[in-house]
């Protein structure tokens, strides 16, 4: 085709890019398709099925005729289940009027970010930060500001640096806890210490990502919405993907003040309308019940988190931190760059993760996508034979290198 008869995009187009979670696994697929034998470790996925007793639901529901439009904010049962799991997890009080259940959490942070930031409002973003906020905010016109983490510190901000990134310009502060990429935790402490800040600066909302609260190996989770000085600007994002492992099911939800609710339902209405009846009806089941299988995953990514640990630690040139919670290590890899394998030198983490794709045959994620060049993100949601066998490949990849 010719540059005249290519399609004339929207210049919005341009101020994003595809993810790189999802580039790098269609790259890894391209060469399992060649018949490579491909170790998948760059997907924020669990390896589990989805637990029998909410598959179960699903299939009732169907049974029962639940195959029709939902209400746009979620079925009424599914709010109130939603509602209850907040005051029994969490201790946060809301109402149904202040929920909306979406198709992923990441739907959820869009539509906030399309109901909150103006063109030109700040956005503080703790780098290293999951891929998607970024591009959130550019994709709303918004100024993304980011505050920069050390492995040293565990990958959290404190509350000076917070302090110093507001201005009058910042509209929203968005971050995860636990972290994707890093499995970092926010204590209560530090979460109060932060709250302290936002309680000093009115303008300033919150967007706390908690989409990975059940994969926590250090206690109980904390909400940065149980602050009360704070907490009707604070927009509590879940869902059902991480700890129940229904990344497929698609759903979602928030909880906010009702009119950040309202304005989140009054876009959904405009681009997606409610998310599928069967889902809704497998996720009240879900967030009903108790945690067992929940906590059974999360004790085997624990053993995982564990072998990683031993194996990644016993390459040289990898600093890597103990993370608390998720299921994914990231270290700094920069030891390698300046290398080169074959007259093709390694420039940086991309560089890296091509090369450790094309001769481990092992995918992983460049800490470019985020905000971190550093460093490389690998997932252990994969078995204990894959990782060993993976931790081997990289480890003979590296000393390769010269």
């Amino acid at each position: 085709m010719s540059e005249s008869n290519k399609p004339k995009l929207a210049n919005r187009m341009a101020l994003f890019s595809e993810s790189q979670t999802i580039a790098m696994a269609k790259a890894g697929r391209a060469l399992a398709e060649q018949g490579k034998p491909i170790i998948n470790l760059s997907f924020g996925e669990p390896d589990f099925d989805t637990p029998e007793y909410i598959k179960d639901a699903a299939k009732s529901a169907l049974d029962q005729g639940y195959t029709k439009y939902t209400p746009v904010s979620g079925l009424p049962e599914l709010k109130a289940a939603i509602v209850k799991k907040f005051k029994r997890d969490n201790h946060l009080e809301f109402g149904l009027n202040q929920i909306v259940v979406s198709t992923g959490a990441k739907h959820s942070i869009m539509n906030v970010m399309h109901a909150m930031v103006n063109p030109g409002d700040e956005v503080i973003i703790p780098a290293p930060y999951w891929v998607s906020y970024n591009d959130m905010v550019k994709f709303v016109a918004g100024a993304p500001v980011y505050i920069k983490t050390t492995i040293q510190d565990d990958f959290k901000i404190s509350a000076a640096q917070l302090e110093q990134a507001i201005t009058a310009k910042t509209k929203i502060f968005i971050f995860s806890s636990p972290s994707n990429p890093t499995g970092s935790i926010y204590s209560k402490e530090e979460l109060a210490a932060l709250a302290e800040v936002f309680a000093r600066n009115p303008h300033v909302y919150v967007i706390s990502d908690e989409i990975y609260e059940h994969i926590n190996y250090i206690g109980a989770h904390h909400s940065i919405a149980q602050f009360e000085a704070i907490k009707d600007r604070v927009i509590t994002i879940n869902g059902l993907s991480k700890g129940f492992a229904m990344t497929g099911w698609r759903l979602g939800y928030l909880a906010a003040h009702p009119d950040i609710a309202f304005a989140c339902e009054k876009i959904q209405g405009q681009f997606t309308s409610g998310a599928n009846a069967m889902t809704q009806k497998a996720a009240v089941t879900a967030l009903g019940d108790d945690l067992t299988e929940t906590y059974v995953m999360r004790d085997a990514f624990l053993k995982r988190r564990a072998l990683m640990l031993e194996e990644l630690g016993k390459i040289d040139g990898l600093i890597i931190n103990e993370p608390e919670g998720a299921f994914y290590v990231y270290p700094d890899v920069s030891a390698y760059f300046g290398k080169s394998f074959e007259g093709k030198r390694i420039e940086n983490a991309t560089d890296l993760c091509f090369y450790l794709l094309n001769h481990a045959y092992v995918t992983m994620v460049s800490g470019a996508a985020f905000g971190t060049p550093n460093y490389v993100r690998i997932s252990y949601a994969a078995s204990i034979d894959d990782l060993t066998e993976a931790c081997k490949r990289i480890k003979n990849a590296l000393e390769e290198l010269t």
